[in-house]
């Protein structure tokens, strides 16, 4: 199985940007569609973006049009997220997920297998 870690969130005054990576071991890095999902506090799982395994397809939602971007580096193991335009609305904990499964829908949480523990992304007013 693979194992994927987050990292690259923190504080950012809105209007500001963040990348976030997400790191993967373990197993080919190519064998896997990769997402990203984010989660407020006593709310449920929202989908965020997704890339497929050799990064030439990606899938994203229409809150995130024009703001995130997902991409991936399959040489060094790593995906990622360029969030652009932060609003205060966009604090929420980001998870990296990733499956090695054919999927129909990239938005559903049911359809991805390995998750990260999160990282945290605070947006200032």
């Amino acid at each position: 199985q693979v194992q994927v870690v987050e990292s690259g969130g923190g504080l950012v005054q809105a209007g500001g940007s963040l990348r976030l990576s997400c790191a993967a071991s373990g197993r080919t890095f190519s064998d896997y569609h990769m997402a990203w999902f984010r989660q407020a506090p006593r709310k449920g799982s929202e989908f965020v973006a997704a890339i497929s395994r050799s990064g030439g397809d990606t899938y994203d939602t229409d809150s995130v049009k024009g703001g995130s971007t997902i991409s991936r580096d399959n040489a060094n193991n790593t995906a990622y997220l360029q969030m652009n335009s932060l609003k205060p609305e966009d604090t929420v904990k980001y998870y990296c997920a990733a499956t090695e499964r054919r999927i129909d829908d990239y938005r559903a949480h049911a359809n991805w297998n390995y998750w990260g523990q999160g990282t945290q992304v605070t947006v200032s007013s």
